[in-house]
Formats: C-alpha cells, sequence, structure tokens
C-alpha cells in the first residue's frame, strides 16, 4: 500500500511518468423498440426490455499528474491484450524521450511483465519490460488506483447508457479522452501515507514486544 501512495508523491518529471491503468467490462446493449425523445411537456419516453449484443472491455491509462488520458476498447482482457494496450502506451510517441514509465496496476495475474513474453518475441517483451516498473496495488485494495474513478467518470459521463456496438463504444471513448485531455483534466489525490497509517492501521502487521 505504501508503495503505491509514495509513488504518487513523487513530482512530475517527463522522464519518469507515473500511468495508473484499470480496465472494465462494458456491455453492449441494443434497443428493441426506439426511444421517444423528450418533446414540449412530455419526457422521454424508453422501453425497459433490451437486447444483449455481447461484452467489450474498456481501458484506461491516465497520467495523473500530466492530465492526460487514453481509452482504448478490446473485445477482451487477457494477459495479451494487456500487453498490446501497454505497448501502445510505451510506444506512444508523448512517452518517446521517457527513460522508464512506472505503472500503476491491479494486482491480476495478468498485469505481469511475463504477459509481455506472451504477447511478443522475447527481444520486444524485453524492451518493453526495461522501459516499465510496475507497481501493484495490494490485495483488495484496487481502489487505490487512480484509474478507477477515471473509469467510473468515463462511465458517468459517456459510457453510462445502451450501446450496441463496439465501433461506437470505442468512438466515444476516444472523443471522451480527447475532450478532457484539452482541458488537461488532472486527479487531485489526497490520500497520503500518513493517513493509511491512521485509519488502515488494521492492515499493517503488529509487532509483539
Amino acid at each position: 500500500m505504501e508503495q503505491v501512495l509514495e509513488v504518487y508523491c513523487r513530482p512530475y518529471d517527463e522522464r519518469y511518468p507515473v500511468i495508473c491503468m484499470d480496465e472494465q467490462p462494458k456491455q453492449l446493449i441494443d434497443e428493441v423498440r426506439a426511444p421517444i425523445p423528450a418533446g414540449p411537456g412530455e419526457a422521454a419516453k424508453g422501453d425497459f426490455e433490451y437486447v444483449r449484443r455481447g461484452v467489450c472491455v474498456a481501458w484506461m491509462f491516465v497520467e495523473p499528474l500530466a492530465g492526460w488520458r487514453v481509452a482504448p476498447v478490446s473485445e477482451r482482457k487477457t494477459a495479451i491484450d494487456w500487453a498490446r494496450q501497454v505497448k501502445a502506451v510505451v510506444d506512444a510517441p508523448r512517452y518517446g524521450q521517457a527513460e522508464r514509465i512506472t505503472l500503476v496496476c491491479d494486482n491480476l495475474n495478468t498485469h505481469r511483465l511475463a504477459s509481455l513474453y506472451e504477447a511478443f518475441p522475447p527481444e520486444e517483451a524485453l524492451r518493453l519490460a526495461r522501459k516499465l516498473e510496475l507497481v501493484h496495488t495490494p490485495k483488495h485494495g484496487s481502489w487505490l488506483n487512480m484509474a478507477e474513478p477515471e473509469l467510473s467518470v468515463l462511465t458517468r459521463q459517456c459510457l453510462g447508457r445502451r450501446i450496441d456496438d463496439m465501433k461506437r463504444v470505442a468512438g466515444l471513448a476516444e472523443q471522451w479522452a480527447k475532450a478532457r485531455n484539452q482541458r488537461q483534466t488532472g486527479i487531485d489525490w489526497q490520500f497520503r501515507t500518513a493517513d493509511a497509517r491512521m485509519k488502515l492501521k488494521y492492515l499493517y502487521p503488529k509487532i509483539e514486544e
């Protein structure tokens, strides 16, 4: 836990950026009957019945201190999918001069450097691994990942409605991220190490004298 919080205390340095990542499923939902938009003196009307069209995955990579994020969409969230998404971020032009990227992510078995070797040849996997420092949130502590609230904002502002096509989900998420990046919307993280030691002291090991 403290490792994650200490990472968040680092000053901004474009050579050593700190990026938080997370992913979440998005159900593809189609309407059975076309909704009726609101009119003068009448509220919008929609049918509660719907049709499932499958599931896709919305990813979130956010650099809190820079006010930058990217929200790609894929069909699945396997180890290989994670590796491909990480490669896209590492090779992004904005990180061309970065010496090492610290990636904060949940403690899932797919969020490992070994996933790079499942997806790419050894030479390419090693190149990517050398540019990454993985910092995992503790078990049952994924709320320490700043990408979680950013995904929540994406859902509330953009994806929290019926969308029946993965390409449409991807297009909406991309537009949302671009608009938010233009405003350079950052994250004002307030929870510090001292707060954890006070409020979460039950998680720390007890040393008997």
